[in-house]
């Protein structure tokens, strides 16, 4: 049962971070094209500004989830991911300081530096991160003390690179409809544009890579047979999926916003629900058997205890955050930074 509840515990909080993290990603990734004079772009960095860093903590806390209750597949994965993750890594500093280094010196050269560091670190992470979950769904090769034999090169398989595009789009669609709620003006108009083109395409891209799950990874419908109750997270997806041009098109900026949001966690949870009880499943060939909650997980002892503390520490997280987006609540503008109602 405690092998469960870590596994939902990580699922939950990769879902969070993607949620959280993906509007700001997503706001990078659409800098450059949505976000065209330098008051826009100022407005775009000041939407995010109180919020990305907080945003990151869910992955970090991921990360350490693993070490806590599934030690064997933290060792697999940062040792078989080693150079994407050290790529992520970099990317992520290089997001950072193009966001903070762009308003410390007065010239035009060095504020478009900046961001174009910001817009192409967040595309390259969108990339990455839908990489990596494609890789998840699709298997890896493992040898017989479960490590990942491979390289970064057999990372970059058509499927996995079909679900980064897929998270570019989605993340930038999630992205534009957190603009929309949070600007005025031209900017607006263009975010909300931007939502609903956004949108059709990730809607036929979700169609390619469910069609195409179906082919890397056959058995991924069987959790669905056995607990039917499971099918609700993909419709929770749908749904989500039908309402967003539904309030987009009405300019109900917020909904819009809950509605990408959704259909993030439906995404996301179905993927959770089709690996169950696996955490990285193995390629065929491979000497050994997926990493799955069992024969990867430390002491049962251990677990429950931490499981405890992790539980309470998430607690306070999440109240520190709901302290900090309801502090910075409202509309920001290039002149006056937030403008709270």
């Amino acid at each position: 049962m405690v092998n469960t509840l870590w596994f939902l515990v990580l699922a939950g909080m990769l879902t969070t971070y993607a949620v959280l993290d993906g509007f700001d990603l997503g706001v990078g990734v659409l800098h450059l094209l949505i976000a065209r004079t330098p008051e826009d772009r100022a407005t775009a960095i000041g939407a995010i500004g109180p919020v990305w860093n907080g945003n990151e903590v869910w992955l970090i806390a991921a990360g350490g989830s693993m070490v806590v209750a599934f030690p064997h597949l933290y060792a697999a994965a940062f040792s078989g991911f080693y150079l994407a993750l050290m790529l992520v890594l970099w990317l992520l500093v290089l997001r950072g300081i193009g966001i903070e280094f762009r308003h410390q010196v007065d010239n035009l050269l060095w504020r478009e530096a900046w961001d174009v560091t910001f817009s192409l670190s967040s595309v390259l992470l969108a990339v990455l991160f839908g990489a990596a979950v494609g890789n998840v769904l699709r298997g890896v090769p493992l040898d017989f003390e479960g490590n990942f034999q491979g390289s970064f090169v057999l990372l970059l398989n058509p499927f996995a690179l079909l679900c980064g595009v897929l998270s570019v789009v989605t993340l930038a669609m999630h992205g534009a409809s957190y603009l929309a709620l949070k600007t005025t003006g031209a900017l607006q108009t263009r975010a909300r544009r931007a939502t609903v083109v956004l949108w059709a395409g990730t809607l036929a891209l979700l169609v390619l890579v469910a069609a195409s799950s179906f082919v890397v990874q056959p058995q991924f419908t069987a959790n669905f047979s056995r607990w039917p109750f499971l099918v609700l997270v993909p419709l929770l997806g749908l749904a989500a999926a039908g309402a967003i041009p539904f309030f987009a098109r009405r300019e109900r900026d917020g909904m819009t916003f809950v509605s990408t949001g959704a259909l993030i966690v439906g995404v996301l949870g179905s993927a959770a629900a089709g690996l169950y009880p696996r955490l990285l499943p193995a390629l065929p060939g491979s000497s050994s058997a997926a990493l799955d909650i069992h024969n990867s997980a430390s002491g049962h002892y251990s677990m429950k205890v931490a499981l405890v503390m992790y539980l309470v520490g998430i607690a306070i997280v999440l109240g520190y955050l709901v302290k900090v987006y309801w502090v910075w609540r409202g509309k920001v503008t290039s002149e006056h930074g937030y403008r709270l109602p």
